[in-house]
């Protein structure tokens, strides 16, 4: 019989991530400013494939002490990974697999080793409805649930979720290496008998329940999301209610897989610019000021569905475009991309990519950043530029991405003559300001400088701009 517990070494524990008090981002408990830099993964997937196997564990910790050299601060896993049947977390219904288990301890001591942190989800939700017939929460396996319809409204069902996430936190959940929990990955009426009040109930019952147990075991509790296939708010758009405004959940998140653009992506701007737009609709959405990030995304369409991995280069190009759109649009890091490739893992130069998104983030005073989206507020000249960019009246973050030098390949010309964009910020407070901009592929300051402004609009040259670029704009005090 597995015991819930699992002894935490004292010695070496992580700082539990909250919610900052004045800004949409995260701190840790030492009020020290904390993003969200990562990727999904699995411990069926290269990488963490020895973590099950029990073979080479030296090859997963030092994959993951170079994640964290890398910049990467977070992965994204599901308790339960069910393509095939070997890492099923319960089998039968109710009974944990001590190897998946075991799995999982060793993943949550060498990311606690590493000072990386998890996203947890408790179910694959995709492999559990595709391979319903198998599952063992299936009625007919001696399961709960008589249907996969009825897997977020069975009352029979729900003690069994419940169950598996007090396994986890009990044995997990000591200290601050789960960040989160996702308490459904993509949530779709469909598993809910089409209620239009399943995702309301849902998290309305499993999440108060999961933060009460929390605060009695461990004293504290992990925050709380719930995610959605991001289409599904378009054609669902009652929805949004609960993914961005459920008073359970602590941020939002959303799975970014618009069609042609993101998930079968045959340039590396559109998918940016889609980027862009679904954070800002987001964040619209969210009227608390409770964080935003997108927890999913990929070519998931091109490899899928038309059995095809990206060019390298070109996936890198995607890949790089989407994470800069995503935070100068307001989004909590860079989001967080499903590999979608063969084999299933991130290349080297999106490895690359995360550690220069790392490196810029220093500059700006996440606790402090009550930012919002300027779409439309900011302007850019000349207008072949697409500018991504959020900010309040003493910081920013820009992004400038060009259009008018794509090549035949989908990707940038890097040979393009540079052009000098002119960029105007609404409403900046007087006073001198620090102005870094970043090139996000070398990942270091490229150009500064220092300016007084005296209040209103505020002006900047771009600089010579090839292909993209990222600027920090950070106040240093009143003149």
């Amino acid at each position: 019989m597995l015991s819930h517990a699992r002894a935490v070494d004292s010695c070496q524990t992580l700082l539990r991530i909250g919610v900052a008090d004045d800004a949409p981002y995260f701190v840790d408990e030492a009020g020290q400013p904390w993003t969200p830099v990562g990727q999904n993964d699995a411990i069926t997937w290269p990488e963490l494939a020895g973590l099950l196997s029990g073979h080479d564990l030296q090859a997963v910790e030092r994959h993951l002490g170079e994640l964290r050299a890398s910049g990467v601060t977070v992965l994204r896993l599901m308790l339960e990974y069910c393509e095939d049947g070997c890492a099923l977390l319960e089998n039968p219904a109710g009974s944990f697999n001590e190897r998946v288990v075991a799995a999982f301890d060793e993943l949550v001591a060498m990311c606690r080793a590493a000072q990386l942190r998890l996203l947890l989800t408790p179910f694959d939700t995709f492999f559990t409805w595709n391979n319903w017939d198998a599952h063992p929460y299936n009625r007919a396996n001696g399961g709960p649930c008589s249907g996969r319809t009825r897997l977020l409204t069975c009352e029979a069902t729900r003690p069994f979720i419940k169950r598996r996430l007090e396994f986890a936190t009990r044995r997990w959940g000591g200290d601050g290496v789960v960040f989160a929990w996702d308490l459904w990955n993509e949530m779709h009426p469909v598993q809910g008998e089409d209620r239009p009040d399943c995702f309301e109930s849902f998290i309305g019952d499993v999440g108060p329940w999961l933060r009460a147990l929390e605060r009695e075991v461990h004293g504290h509790a992990h925050l709380q999301t719930a995610s959605v296939f991001g289409p599904e708010l378009v054609w669902k758009p009652w929805l949004n209610e609960p993914i961005f405004r459920h008073p359970a959940l602590d941020f939002a998140s959303s799975h970014f897989y618009e069609e042609g653009t993101i998930d079968f992506p045959v340039d590396t701007v559109a998918a940016a610019v889609s980027t862009g737009r679904l954070v800002r609709e987001a964040l619209a959405e969210i009227t608390d000021g409770r964080p935003f990030f997108d927890s999913e995304h990929g070519p998931i369409h091109t490899f899928k569905d038309h059995d095809t991995t990206l060019p390298e280069a070109f996936d890198d190009e995607y890949f790089r475009h989407i994470q800069w759109a995503h935070l100068a649009s307001g989004g909590a890091g860079g989001g967080m991309r499903w590999p979608n490739r063969d084999p299933h893992q991130l290349t080297a130069g999106m490895r690359r990519a995360q550690r220069a998104l790392g490196g810029f983030l220093p500059l700006i005073d996440w606790t402090t950043f009550r930012r919002r989206p300027l779409h439309g507020a900011a302007t850019v000249d000349p207008a072949a530029v697409h500018l991504f960019a959020c900010g309040d009246q003493s910081q920013a973050v820009l992004y400038l991405l060009r259009s008018d030098s794509i090549g035949p390949d989908g990707m940038l010309e890097r040979a393009s003559w540079p052009i000098s964009p002119t960029v105007a910020l609404p409403d900046m407070a007087p006073g001198s300001y620090r102005i870094v901009a970043w090139d996000t592929v070398a990942g270091r300051p490229c150009e500064h400088s220092t300016l007084y402004h005296r209040g209103g609009p505020l002006v900047l040259r771009a600089g010579r701009l090839v292909a993209d670029r990222a600027i920090a704009v950070r106040a240093l005090g009143p003149g």
